[in-house]
C-alpha cells in the first residue's frame, strides 16, 4: 500500500521547476491525446507551442490574449494568497465590460480623451461592485465565497444577454443582440502598426510592476501573506480578516472589470453576447502556474495565451476539435497541482502489518 507523508521542507528548486515540469508533462500528454484523435502529435505540438512564436502577427495576438489573463490573475493572486477564493472573476469581467460599454454608448457621438479613462473607471467599478456581493455575504453571513462568486458568473451572463437584447442593443443593428460599434474615442489606441496590439498591454505590464511592489514592499502585501499562511498570528498582529477579505475581493473584481472593458474597447469594439471567453476561469490556472507571483503570472499568461492562439490555428489547419484544446489547458492545471503535491509530500510504501 502507498501513503503520502509530508516532507520536512519543500525544496525551493523543486518549487521553481514545478511549472516547467507541468508544461512538459502537458505537452507529452497532449501529444498522446492528439495521437488518439488521429493527428500527428509532433505537428500538433509545433502548431500550438512553436509556430506562433515565429509569426509576427501571432506574437501580437498572444500579447492581446495575455493582457486580460494577466490582469485577472493578478487580482485573484492576492485573494488566493490570503485564503480568499474568488472563483467568479468571469462574472466580474462581464459586468465590468457592461458598465464600461454603457459609458461608451452614452457618449457614442462625443469625442474626447477623457472618454477612455471614464470607461476604465466604470469597468473597474462594475467588476468591483459585482465582487462585493460575495465579499459582503462572506463577511456578514459567513457564506462560502466560492459558491456565491461562481453562481454569480451565470447571473452576469444572463444580464449581458438582457443588456445587448434591450437597453444597449444597436438601434440600427437589424435586431441582432449586440451594441453599436464604439466611436474611435472609445477604442484603445493601437501600439504596433499593422497589428491589433493596444495600450491595454502596457497597462497589464504596469499592473505587474505595481502588484510586485505591493506584494514585496508594502504592508498590504505582508498582511495578505500573513493571513493566508498564519491566520491566528494575523489576528494577534491586528490584521482584520473581514476587512482584508473585502479589499482583496474588491481588488480582484476591479482588475477583472478592467480586463473586461479592455476586451470590448480593444479587439472586439462593441458589446456582444459572446463576450464571455472563459478568461476568468483560465486566469485561475495562470495564477497558480505563475506561483501567485506577479512576474510568474506574466510569464504564465504568455504561455496560456500561446495555447489559445496556437489552439485556434490547430483547429483550422489540423482539424483538432475546440474541446480538445480546452482539455489540453485543463491538463496543465492537473499536472501543476500533481507536481505541487509531490513537492510537499512523498509517496511511501507501507506494509499491511504496519497499519
Amino acid at each position: 500500500m502507498l501513503r503520502l507523508e509530508p516532507r520536512p521542507a519543500a525544496s525551493p528548486l523543486a518549487e521553481l521547476l514545478t511549472p516547467f515540469i507541468a508544461v512538459l508533462l502537458t505537452m507529452a500528454a497532449g501529444g498522446l491525446l492528439f495521437a488518439i484523435l488521429g493527428k500527428d502529435p509532433g505537428q500538433a505540438i509545433d502548431t500550438i507551442f512553436i509556430a506562433p512564436i515565429f509569426d509576427a502577427y501571432s506574437r501580437g495576438e498572444i500579447l492581446i490574449k495575455a493582457a486580460p489573463l494577466v490582469l485577472i490573475a493578478l487580482g485573484l493572486s492576492f485573494g488566493f494568497r490570503a485564503g480568499i477564493w474568488n472563483i467568479g472573476a468571469e462574472g466580474q469581467y462581464v459586468m465590468g465590460a457592461i458598465a464600461g460599454s454603457a459609458v461608451a454608448l452614452a457618449f457614442w457621438n462625443v469625442e474626447g480623451v477623457w472618454l477612455l479613462p471614464l470607461m476604465a473607471l466604470a469597468g473597474m467599478a462594475g467588476g468591483c461592485l459585482w465582487a462585493m456581493i460575495p465579499a459582503i455575504l462572506k463577511v456578514r453571513f459567513n457564506a462560502n465565497e466560492i459558491l456565491v462568486s461562481l453562481m454569480l458568473v451565470y447571473v452576469a451572463g444572463f444580464f449581458l444577454s438582457a443588456m445587448v437584447s434591450g437597453p444597449l442593443r444597436d438601434p440600427q443593428g437589424f435586431n441582432f443582440p449586440q451594441s453599436r460599434l464604439f466611436h474611435d474615442s472609445a477604442r484603445l489606441p493601437v501600439l504596433i502598426e499593422n497589428s491589433r496590439v493596444h495600450v491595454g498591454v502596457l497597462v497589464a505590464l504596469l499592473a505587474v510592476v505595481i502588484a510586485q511592489v505591493l506584494l514585496t514592499r508594502h504592508l498590504f502585501g505582508f498582511n495578505v501573506r500573513l493571513l493566508g499562511e498564519a491566520p491566528r498570528a494575523a489576528a494577534f498582529a491586528g490584521v482584520s480578516a473581514p476587512r482584508l477579505t473585502i479589499v482583496c475581493l474588491a481588488l480582484s473584481g476591479s482588475l477583472a472589470g478592467l480586463a473586461g472593458i479592455f476586451e470590448v474597447a480593444g479587439p472586439v469594439g462593441q458589446l456582444q453576447p459572446s463576450l464571455p471567453a472563459g478568461y476568468g476561469f483560465t486566469a485561475i490556472i495562470v495564477a497558480f502556474l505563475g506561483r501567485l507571483s506577479p512576474v510568474g503570472i506574466l510569464l504564465a499568461g504568455l504561455v496560456m495565451a500561446l495555447t489559445y492562439i496556437g489552439g485556434e490555428t490547430a483547429q483550422f489547419s489540423l482539424g483538432i476539435p475546440k474541446a480538445a484544446i480546452s482539455v489540453f489547458q485543463g491538463m496543465l492545471l492537473f499536472f501543476l497541482l500533481a507536481a505541487d503535491l509531490l513537492t510537499r509530500y512523498r509517496v511511501v510504501r507501507i506494509r499491511r502489518g504496519d497499519i
